[in-house]
């Protein structure tokens, strides 16, 4: 799923939440001013909550982290076809649902614009005069009172001079108060959000209230309340000029009549409109559950690699071939996640001697997306068959150049891993190849606390201080190249592994795999003169952790 349709279906559920909360504790109060600033805030809402990241805050809690590993394993995989030769269904569908959605687009915008032109075209070829001091403006064909920012139209012949002072009360509070500014984004709104039923309701619910407010100033200003309902009755079958103006008399009659009979709600209960607060703290948590679901935890094998140079040569400097397995910006394959998918489904084929077989199953397969975007480095993490495997090898390899990672601003490899199912129908045939495509492959799974207590891989990882780059100073400091390993022209890479315990501090120090007794045990002394770390954490708790640390020493 794009970033962009995970992003308009946010904005769509957000509309069906925020309409049963409205309907719900809103819907018959009198408190008109406060409704129209929280209905506004509604359509804000649902446009920019989608792009606030709270993930950082979701993972310190942990019954919230306990909810998002349930949902975890119930996250949907992606399908496309497996048939190389043929376009998947899914992708069919999707092209003609973007087409549907797409028309009806531009359909509502014509509309939009050919109703904007007619209100023009009523104002220019309208007689301009006064009424009571207020500018109108009078169609040559009798039409129903209307209004457009502040633009107000009229026709006097049509109406009692009673009626007239009531019009005009009405639709001049339409104009001072900019109601139009509401219409119009709802309109908008109806257009982007047009398959939505429920930002229709959200629409008509604004334009109502905006009747509300011009019917309550009516009749504050001293009308009749009986004589001003007959006079919106007796123009209920007046002819519209268009839909996007402020109407003396164009939506629900009977929902005015009852509001301006209701008794005036009282102030105690203007304090429902701070939930407005919680339903935006619900669909922000909403919002981040899934993606949070979908990050893997770095594991500590993956750190980058630190070397030693000779002491004329020493600098801090990163090895050019580290390799990161989580970084600030993920590699893109050319035109996403969805463009990924086709060329997979479009390029692979079902081995015969599998088919033949039955064989059927997940391919796991990880490669390094290198700093030009090409890619590298593919390997089988997940065996089934020898056919099968080679020909999720063959597609991989084919791939395009892929836009490279990035991490603080700098072009870097990065490792990526990827699943592809192989699978045949009841009659032995391929049937559906299914992709999960999201990065680094691995959905995160319920920890477990280890029988020794310490973790390999946690929810926040051990850090020394001052960072990577605190580490590779404090090496590049420290460690010497010991003279008989220079003597005897010995190179290579020590890695070292110990525990960061909960207070920083190190233990369990030792060599995983050794190049050279002297160089060997230079590492070990470096290591163990470091300062204290920042402990790992899980689920919010300071816990053991086991960290290992490659150190080239190279002459």
């Amino acid at each position: 799923m794009t970033p962009e349709l995970t992003y308009f279906i946010k904005v769509n559920i957000a509309f069906v939440i925020l309409y049963g909360f409205y309907r719900l504790l809103f819907y018959r109060d009198t408190f008109f001013n406060l409704r129209r600033v929280t209905l506004l805030s509604f359509f804000l809402l649902a446009f920019s909550y989608p792009l606030f990241n709270i993930q950082d805050w979701i993972k310190s809690h942990d019954p919230i982290v306990e909810v998002i590993y349930a949902y975890s394993y119930i996250l949907p995989d992606i399908t496309v076809n497996a048939e190389a030769t043929e376009a998947s269904w899914t992708s069919i569908l999707q092209a003609v649902g973007r087409l549907i959605y797409l028309t009806g687009i531009i359909v509502l915008l014509v509309r939009f614009f050919v109703q904007l032109f007619s209100i023009l075209r009523i104002a220019y070829t309208g007689r301009r005069t006064e009424l009571n001091g207020i500018t109108i403006y009078e169609p040559k064909e009798a039409a129903q009172p209307f209004s457009f920012f502040k633009l107000i139209f009229i026709s006097p012949s049509q109406h009692s001079e009673k009626e007239i002072d009531e019009i005009l009360t009405h639709e001049h509070t339409h104009a001072i108060q900019w109601h139009s500014i509401d219409v119009v984004l709802c309109e908008l709104v109806t257009i982007i959000c047009w398959i939505n039923p429920f930002a229709w309701l959200l629409k008509r619910e604004v334009r109502l209230n905006l009747e509300y407010l011009a019917d309550n100033t009516v009749l504050k200003s001293g009308y009749d309340i009986k004589t001003y309902q007959y006079h919106l009755l007796g123009l209920a079958n007046h002819k519209a000029a268009a839909t996007i103006y402020n109407s003396f008399n164009v939506l629900d009659l009977k929902n005015r009549i009852i509001m301006m009979n209701k008794k005036q709600s009282h102030k105690v209960g203007m304090m429902k409109y701070f939930v407005f607060l919680p339903i935006t703290a619900l669909l922000m948590l909403l919002s981040n559950m899934e993606a949070v679901a979908r990050i893997e935890v770095i594991p500590t094998e993956s750190i980058p690699e630190f070397e030693v140079l000779l002491p004329e040569e020493a600098i801090a400097q990163q090895d050019t071939s580290t390799v990161f397995t989580m970084v600030e910006t993920p590699p893109k394959f050319p035109g996403g996640d969805e463009k990924l998918m086709q060329f997979i489904s479009q390029n692979i084929n079902y081995p015969k001697d599998a088919q033949e077989a039955g064989v059927q199953g997940r391919v796991i397969l990880s490669y390094v997306v290198n700093k030009d975007g090409s890619v590298s480095d593919i390997k089988v993490a997940r065996s089934i068959h020898p056919s099968l495997d080679a020909e999720a090898i063959r597609v991989i390899k084919s791939m395009p150049e892929w836009t490279p990672g990035k991490q603080r601003g700098e072009t870097v490899r990065v490792k990526y891993t990827i699943p592809i199912t192989f699978s045949l129908n009841v009659r032995g045939e391929p049937s559906v190849n299914r992709l999960s495509g999201e990065q680094n492959l691995k959905q995160p799974q319920s920890p477990k606390e280890p029988a020794d207590g310490v973790y390999t891989v946690v929810e926040v990882a051990p850090k020394f201080p001052g960072g990577e780059n605190g580490v590779v100073k404090f090496i590049t400091e420290n460690i010497n190249y010991p003279m008989d390993a220079k003597d005897a022209g010995l190179q290579g890479r020590v890695i070292v592994a110990f525990v960061v315990n909960e207070d920083g501090s190190l233990s369990n120090i030792s060599v995983v795999r050794a190049i050279h007794p002297s160089l060997d045990a230079e590492a070990i002394r470096v290591v163990k003169a470091m300062p204290k770390w920042t402990p790992g954490e899980q689920r919010g708790k300071a816990v053991k952790v086991r960290y290992v640390l490659p150190v080239t020493f190279r002459l």
